[in-house]
């Protein structure tokens, strides 16, 4: 299977289409952003998307586009351009180092029809072994029918299905994963972390405000929207997300801002614990929301993030439990 280069050369380019499931490393065609790429340059590529005016799990709030869409397309980006641009082939894994985005969240407004999106990306620190790439560092500008919608940067790994297994040991193991996954603990009320329903929350209250239990539902068709032997990363941001949102309640608002840094893998198999700090090194003003996001499993560190909630209206606290 091939994708052309330039699908502005074809002489069907008007007939707009998603690209393969397989080039994004999804199983659902319904969940495929992307539609298209070219190269404008050495290591510089346009990445087009479409974002639908309603998502399942990506929800539109308060008129907005979900800011995660953006995260998403990106994600998307990474195996689109390790396959087709730098030869990766198909069953070598793509791992997150960094990953960081930044929204202007009036491009973000849902229109009458679809989003169409631009991605520019630029490609530096590329590294490689033998021949095989080994990494690099995607700088994304992005933009909506002209408009600048925002920039994100994502830095990640890559590699072969062999290097994976071993680095991974048992953990690589999908059988053996699922049978020592843990039970599913009860979800946050849903409007305490931005959701309207139970499904969709990822994170599990404790005795404290500031520490939550990840809640990774393997069954969730958007998550996991196929076997995976850890966390996906989207999960973990949506984490962050609804970890600041909580820590913003009754506020509410759009997630315009976000970095983050992985350091292991959240394994599926024991308990991870998130944790929300005000971000103290970011002055605050009464329409922002700057929290610090930390996950530990088994007394480590799996990830640190800082996040921003662009803020607006409160959330009717007699509509709603608190838990």
């Amino acid at each position: 299977m091939t994708v052309s280069t330039d699908h502005s050369a074809s002489p069907v380019a008007a007939l707009s289409s998603a690209l393969p499931r397989e080039y994004v490393h999804k199983s659902a065609h319904s969940e495929v952003l992307l539609t298209g790429w070219r190269t404008v340059a050495p290591d510089e590529y346009v990445v087009t998307a479409q974002w639908p005016r309603a998502h399942s799990f990506y929800t539109p709030d308060g008129g907005h586009h979900d800011p995660l869409l953006l995260a998403e397309s990106v994600r998307q980006a990474i195996p689109l351009l390790s396959h087709v641009a730098y030869d990766v082939p198909f069953g070598h894994r793509q791992i997150w180092d960094t990953f960081s985005y930044s929204t202007n969240a009036d491009a973000l407004t849902v229109g009458s029809t679809p989003a169409d999106i631009s991605l520019h990306i630029r490609c530096s620190g590329i590294s490689r072994r033998g021949r095989r790439l080994a990494g690099l560092t995607m700088h994304v500008t992005a933009t909506r029918d002209g408009e600048f919608l925002g920039t994100a940067e994502a830095g990640f790994t890559n590699q072969p299905e062999a290097v994976y297994q071993r680095l991974r040991g048992r953990n690589a193991d999908l059988d053996e994963v699922a049978a020592r996954t843990i039970p599913l603990p009860p979800p946050l009320t849903p409007r305490r972390v931005g959701r309207d329903r139970f499904h969709d929350v990822v994170l599990s209250p404790t005795s404290s405000t500031r520490r939550a239990q990840l809640r990774a539902d393997v069954n969730h068709p958007i998550l996991f929207d196929h076997p995976v032997d850890h966390a996906p990363g989207m999960l973990l941001l949506e984490a962050v997300r609804q970890a600041a949102y909580r820590s913003a309640f009754p506020r509410r608002g759009v997630l315009t801002d976000m970095e983050i840094r992985f350091f292991r893998y959240a394994e599926l198999t024991s308990a991870c614990w998130i944790e929300t700090l005000p971000n103290a090194d970011e002055a605050t003003a009464p329409d922002r929301h700057p929290v610090r996001v930390v996950a530990r499993q088994n007394g480590e560190v799996i990830f640190a993030a800082t996040a921003a909630i662009a803020t607006a209206t409160a959330v009717p606290l007699r509509m709603y439990a608190v838990r």
